[in-house]
């Protein structure tokens, strides 16, 4: 499968000295069309070196998906005021990448680190491998997707009214598509210290922009994630807006933000990275393990105020 243009921007020569300290089994699964854009962006940000000390380590994050829009469609246009405002209040990435078209591998390779063979919309899907989800319930911690339109807990149909299952990826899991973690959007917390460590947030067909227009969903982002979006930058929590892709370019490119507590405020940052980057992110952050092509990426590391914080030390109030 032919990457996006955006994914091979960047290529840095090896050294003969790496070279020769990669084994054969590495230099076989970088070279394969898959890691492909994810070797490029690691080796973008090879100067940062991260661990995990480098990286605030959240009480809660919530990431919300919207759908097919171009960057240079959301920045600085006044039909999403909402989303600049919280670039305004967080870090935005000018160089942020989708993986490729259409939605669904996109979501997959952002949850489980692969798309799995998944190169389209179809459903059912189903994938028997690690994913964040599970990496989370394992270490101790929690999870939980969220999806508007969701008729009921644990249902794992393709399509109801404007709920589709192609933008819920843990639903593909057989381990994480059941009622603990698959829930209608309706049951997100209004008292937010109740929520997940880590949760998806995913409006339905027409409020991601999917079906209706970049206002409608920029106006739900605001009336449902702006209390969140203010009371995670004093209670060690992240909300995170991106996009799955772009609208159909060889480019790719997406409008990703990170709001909350030590997120550098006004900030705009050029280091270039896809979904790949940003569960590497969350897996470091929490002590898991890299998962597939996530171990070739390298975690966002500008974006932050200051290092790792203890779970449990935000302050606890009910919004």
């Amino acid at each position: 499968m032919r990457m996006p243009r955006a994914a091979r921007l960047i290529h840095l020569p090896i050294t003969a000295v790496a070279v020769t300290a990669l084994t054969a089994a590495a230099l076989t699964a970088i070279s394969s069309p898959e890691h492909s854009a994810t070797r490029n962006v690691a080796q973008r940000n090879s100067g940062t070196a991260a661990t995990a000390s480098a990286l605030p380590q959240f009480d809660h994050v919530v990431i919300v998906m919207f759908e097919n829009k171009n960057y240079t469609s959301i920045k600085g246009r006044s039909s999403a005021p909402y989303l600049n405002e919280l670039a305004s209040q967080g870090t935005l990435f000018t160089n942020s990448f989708g993986l490729t078209h259409p939605s669904q591998p996109n979501y997959v390779g952002l949850y489980s680190g692969s798309m799995d063979g998944v190169h389209k919309d179809d459903c059912p899907t189903t994938i028997k491998r690690g994913n964040l989800g599970q990496q989370l319930v394992d270490a101790g911690k929690t999870f939980k997707g969220y999806s508007e339109a969701l008729p009921s807990a644990g249902y794992t149909g393709c399509k109801s009214g404007r709920y589709a299952r192609k933008h819920a990826p843990w639903v593909n899991f057989p381990n994480m598509s059941g009622s603990a973690y698959n829930v209608p959007y309706s049951s997100f917390p209004s008292d937010y210290s109740k929520l997940p460590t880590v949760s998806f947030a995913i409006p339905d067909m027409c409020n991601d922009m999917h079906d209706c227009s970049i206002g409608t969903g920029d106006s739900w982002v605001k009336k449902n994630l702006d209390g969140y979006a203010q009371w995670a930058k004093t209670h060690n929590s992240l909300l995170v807006t991106t996009f799955d892709e772009d609208n159909f370019t060889s480019v790719n490119q997406i409008h990703t933000v990170f709001v909350g507590d030590h997120v550098k405020a006004g900030y705009q940052s050029t280091t270039q990275f896809n979904h790949y980057s940003v569960l590497r992110t969350l897996e470091d952050m929490y002590g898991l393990p890299a998962l597939a092509n996530a171990k070739n990426a390298s975690p966002i590391t500008d974006a932050w105020t200051s290092g790792s914080s203890s779970p449990g030390n935000g302050a606890r109030t009910t919004p």
